[in-house]
């Protein structure tokens, strides 16, 4: 008797423990944010937010308000998503709210990547070295390069220049960005290895034709790679993808390129430096390569949709274009020298600026997610204040909470290109909510340690792209009343959204 009485405890104790890790006795106690389970036990409503996250944050806002806690997936994650109160979010001490041990988890999963120390500080002091000021005139520089063997190679052959050539729209701008962007940061093939230059440029068209493909099939495997929901067969295509990239990017590899970015040489040699093994920074090559390139040229096809969805958008940014070209001395002949884009002419785009701000207010919608690592107090903008728990996590949802407010930005789903310009032409930086201004008025970089370093080079690459486009082609939708294509839902949350189809469009060199 006695025997199954402890027999009988034990399962009890076991069944109360798995019941407490599954959340079931959690309550809401006095000054904390409303709390919202769900039905099922430790999943919560990880189900429905990963459906559409945009529609499951709207619904809890509409039914709790502007601060809310629910469980997702066995975590319990408190929502801010009042525009004005994003400041203490953004600005909290580490010591309370970590990026870090987010991140860390997020890149095990992905990319295999096992980080070590403060790796994102690390990355933040590269970034700003290399990435900005006289770092990124250097690898605009070689972006230009790289995007002109891409997108113009054939410029002065025989082929008849008047044939259109058809391409989808997503696709052709993803291709194009990826590989010129891999090419400028992650070196080139030497003209000693391929017998001339003229080859070494063909090679690097071929291999990143080739790179693109897979990275392709990674990038919509990332969705459920993230969430850990894979099906065996795609596990195993994701394993098989990854090798893949660590051999590509490997240490042992790049010492055999040209022009490697001082970035990615940076990050290199800190860890070698450190001692990490080569086969853990070759998968970190991997992590810098999905960051840089898994964004730009999304992005970019939006950019390129909404111009040729809004022909006075199209005309402006063109005249600007046109007038920049003119001004730096150069001109666009048959025959002649390619037009050299450089850093200080992509500085005097203040047209071009608002219309990819705009662009990316409307398809750039990043979740901010941070790690509570002490019982703590948020305090809101209008007074109130709600009591936060250590082993939390806090989230904000800027595309809900702040690009697509009305009151922010009035009429939000409309494509304005010249909605961040001033009359004078100068950049417009006031935006207000409830008559007071907002410092967080867009956020498609994200925000505080979280803001991608590389921003000001994506937006280069971006701007070099269309800027050529507009110099050097026509290109026209082959369907031009066709709706912009919806977004693929399952893309909330990790950047720039993509379409759920493909645009067909035309494009040919100018006469």
């Amino acid at each position: 008797m006695g025997l199954l009485l402890s027999i009988f405890i034990g399962f009890l104790a076991s069944l109360i423990g798995g019941l407490y890790l599954l959340g079931v006795f959690r309550r809401r106690q006095p000054g904390e944010p409303p709390l919202d389970k769900g039905l099922i036990p430790w999943l919560g409503h990880v189900l429905e937010f990963r459906r559409n996250t945009l529609k499951f944050i709207e619904r809890m806002t509409q039914k709790h308000g502007d601060v809310f806690t629910v469980q997702l997936g066995g975590f319990y994650i408190t929502f801010l998503q009042d525009p004005l109160s994003f400041g203490p979010f953004v600005k909290e001490s580490r010591e309370k709210l970590d990026f870090n041990k987010f991140a860390r988890h997020l890149v095990r999963r992905v990319f295999g990547y096992e980080a070590e120390g403060d790796e994102h500080h690390i990355l933040q002091v590269s970034s700003n070295k290399h990435l900005k000021g006289d770092g990124l005139k250097v690898l605009t520089q070689a972006m230009m390069a790289n995007l002109q063997n891409l997108m113009l190679h054939r410029i002065d052959g025989a082929a008849d220049k008047s044939t259109w050539i058809e391409d989808g729209l997503f696709m052709y701008s993803y291709n194009i960005l990826f590989r010129a962007g891999y090419l400028s940061l992650f070196g080139n093939t030497t003209p000693e290895s391929e017998g001339s230059e003229e080859r070494s440029k063909e090679k690097d068209r071929a291999e990143s034709e080739a790179l693109f493909s897979e990275f392709r099939k990674y990038d919509q495997l990332f969705p459920n790679l993230a969430y850990g929901v894979l099906t065996p067969r795609q596990r195993l295509e994701a394993k098989r993808l990854m090798e893949l990239f660590w051999n590509v990017l490997s240490m042992q590899k790049m010492r055999l390129k040209d022009n490697i970015s001082c970035w990615i040489w940076d990050m290199q040699q800190f860890r070698n430096e450190k001692g990490m093994k080569e086969s853990m920074i070759d998968r970190y090559m991997f992590v810098l390569l999905w960051a840089s390139q898994g964004n730009t040229g999304p992005a970019s096809f939006w950019l390129l949709l909404f111009l040729m969805k809004h022909p006075e958008a199209m005309a402006a940014v063109k005249e600007e274009v046109d007038r920049v070209v003119k001004e730096s001395g150069q001109e666009v002949q048959r025959g002649g020298p390619l037009v050299d884009l450089t850093h200080e002419m992509l500085m005097k785009t203040p047209i071009l600026d608002s219309a990819l701000e705009e662009s990316l207010r409307l398809t750039a919608a990043p979740l901010l997610t941070r790690a509570v690592l002490q019982d703590m107090t948020l305090k809101m903008a209008d007074g109130r204040e709600y009591f936060i728990r250590k082993g939390d996590r806090m989230a904000m949802f800027p595309y809900s909470a702040v690009q697509m407010d009305p009151e922010i930005h009035p009429d939000p789903w409309s494509f304005k290109y010249d909605r961040f310009l001033n009359p004078d032409g100068s950049k417009k930086t006031d935006f207000y909510k409830q008559g007071k201004k907002m410092k967080y008025y867009n956020m498609p970089w994200g925000a505080g340690v979280s803001m991608c370093p590389g921003r000001f080079f994506a937006s280069n690459e971006m701007k070099q792209f269309v800027f050529l486009m507009l110099v050097y082609f026509e290109f026209e939708l082959k369907n031009p009343d066709e709706k912009i294509p919806e977004t693929d839902y399952r893309r909330w949350g990790f950047g720039s959204m993509q379409p759920v189809r493909d645009i067909p469009f035309r494009y040919r060199f100018r006469d």
